[in-house]
């Protein structure tokens, strides 16, 4: 059966709003979960020499978001990061740059007409990729 992750709609909402905020240049962040629910969003900037088409996290703010996780007793559960002009899946940079195998992957594609586009994927130390279904929980 199909991996899926519940997130509730605030946090949707906040991902979303993030990425819609700079729709020509990669969005990225990192979401903090408490007790393996995700429950927190932290915006990282994008200092990639090309951010339209590639994320480099910047690493101070990085750090900040992973102390911030640990004193709210969060753990990482997912990186995001928005694709401005290319669907919601893992781009062969993404592929390549993915160490994280344990940490769910979150792609949004700004590339839709009026509806944004937000899937999550698994992708291992091969790069095999496995897309995990997201739901949102109104809470």
């Amino acid at each position: 059966m199909k991996e899926e992750v519940i997130f509730p709609r605030p946090l949707v909402n906040q991902i979303l709003n993030q990425a819609q905020k700079s729709p020509d240049v990669e969005v990225c962040g990192l979401v903090g979960a408490r007790e393996g629910q995700p429950s927190s969003y932290y915006p990282v900037e994008n200092i990639a020499e090309s951010p339209c088409k590639r994320f480099l996290m910047k690493p101070e703010e990085q750090i900040e978001a992973m102390r911030k996780m640990r004193r709210k007793g969060e753990k990482l559960f997912a990186i995001c990061h928005s694709h401005p002009s290319a669907p919601a899946k893992p781009s062969a940079i993404d592929l390549d740059q993915a160490n994280y195998p344990d940490t769910l992957q979150i792609i949004i594609s700004l590339n839709t007409k009026g509806v944004l586009e937000m899937r999550g994927f698994r992708i291992d130390d091969h790069h095999d990729v496995e897309e995990v279904a997201l739901g949102i929980r109104n809470d």
